[in-house]
């Protein structure tokens, strides 16, 4: 009976389900805010304001037709799509959404966390590399310098938490009597976290890979029908693993554990904290999102080296004197 509850856990809530229902509602959320900022109505017609399109565009892309161009390499082509969403699925286990921990904990797993971010980022560049497209290769080569450039802030920024808890288990540091990381020193790694994610998801101002006026659509323009669905969906998954990511190492995870509560109200309680959190980290992602124009791939990795990589050293430095 526990085996079947783990299965039904991971395969519905607060696992694979729940998070791809929640990752498709974020993009609505997404999209009426940024178009909100821009003086636009977003999604407005399919399901009430609109909650629906995110929904649509995915059932569309599902039914069109799927093209893999002749001179692609074909199995890895077909399969980088399947293990991107796959990878993002993984991570979304080990936040704490319905409780104090994710279904998969254990010791190192914030190590694991930032890994399969940049596992994402390498799949993202091989599957521009096996489309044998000139605009792919280019856009799959900028996700690799991207790369280069916002990788060693994350990882500090998120170091810079585990130091100050004491902890590489993001649940322990979740659950910590310092949990609301964010005050303190800690707000500079909140900050740092919060640009290189929004390189992480390649967003303006940093959508450098994708940039439709310069080379189509990067690592992604021979991609069409189901992969491109799923590639869409990963980035929506990816959106939900985020923000988790983030409520939980600076704003105190899905909260603390009640007693003398049912756990179902517990779990209840917990969702809606986590929802609230991430929402929060959804909107300061979309309003810088709205606030900038791209960069260009130099200016990209020159601003990481010059101010993010220092930064992130002189927080690690505070956290050091501050505990």
């Amino acid at each position: 009976m526990s085996v079947f509850l783990d299965i039904l856990s991971i395969l519905l809530f607060p696992g694979f389900a729940f998070v791809i229902v929640l990752a498709l509602i974020y993009e609505w959320i997404d999209r009426k805010f940024y178009a909100k900022l821009q003086n636009r109505m977003g999604p407005t017609y399919t399901g009430p304001a609109g909650v629906l399109q995110p929904f649509a565009d995915l059932i569309k892309l599902l039914a069109k037709e799927d093209i893999t161009p002749m001179a692609a390499d074909r199995p890895f082509f077909s399969i980088t799509p399947v293990v991107a969403l796959a990878l993002m699925l993984t991570g979304v286990l080990i936040i704490p959404i319905g409780g104090a921990s994710g279904l998969l904990s254990f010791h190192g797993d914030v190590i694991v966390a930032v890994a399969l971010m940049t596992l994402l980022a390498i799949v993202l560049f091989l599957s521009g590399l096996f489309s044998v497209n000139r605009f792919s290769i280019i856009g799959a080569e900028r996700a690799v310098l991207q790369l280069l450039g916002y990788e060693i802030p994350l990882m500090l920024a998120v170091l810079g938490v585990a130091l100050g808890a004491g902890s590489l288990t993001l649940a322990e540091i979740a659950g910590s009597t310092k949990a609301w990381y964010l005050f303190g020193p800690q707000v500079i790694g909140f900050a740092i976290y919060i640009v290189a994610a929004q390189a992480e998801l390649e967003r303006v101002p940093f959508d450098i890979p994708e940039a439709e006026q310069e080379i189509v659509a990067g690592w992604q323009t021979e991609y069409s029908g189901r992969k491109l669905a799923l590639f869409r969906l990963t980035r929506d998954v990816e959106l939900v693993y985020i923000s988790g990511l983030a409520a939980a190492l600076f704003l105190g995870g899905a909260g603390p554990v009640l007693e003398g509560i049912h756990p179902w109200m517990q779990t209840l309680l917990s969702t809606l904290l986590f929802v609230v959190k991430t929402v929060i980290i959804l909107l300061i992602l979309s309003t810088i999102r709205a606030l900038f124009a791209r960069l260009r791939i130099d200016q990209m990795v020159d601003f990481s080296w010059k101010y993010l990589v220092p930064i992130s050293l002189l927080q690690m430095v505070l956290v050091r004197l501050v505990i």
